[in-house]
């Protein structure tokens, strides 16, 4: 069963082959996906590392975390499951945008 693992700090210059290639020498790479911001389309630092087995993603994390990794020291962790977010905007819930306080 494949385990999916967080990796921040990522360097902007970095490509999905580059975390391939890394993480490849911790175990077998089942997929990768670097996180782009949708509006501008650049890079956000952060992707998702899916490892064939539990195993491997250990062995990545006691390996990668916190290792030099293109100028900058990456984060490796255990990926937790996406919160649900509620649906709405922020000015509907009472947030940004009521007004000056008095």
């Amino acid at each position: 069963m494949s385990t999916r693992l967080y990796a921040g700090n990522i360097s902007f210059k970095a490509s999905e082959e580059d975390l391939k290639d890394l993480f490849s020498k911790a175990g077998e790479v089942v997929s990768v996906k670097l996180i782009k911001d949708t509006a501008t389309g650049r890079m956000r630092g952060f992707g998702f590392v899916e490892m064939a087995s539990k195993e491997d993603a250990q062995k990545a994390i006691s390996m990668l975390n916190g290792k030099p990794f293109m100028d900058r020291n990456i984060i490796v962790n255990e990926a937790k499951p996406q919160e649900r977010r509620e649906r709405g905007s922020v000015r509907e819930k009472g947030g940004f945008g009521r007004g000056r306080r008095r």
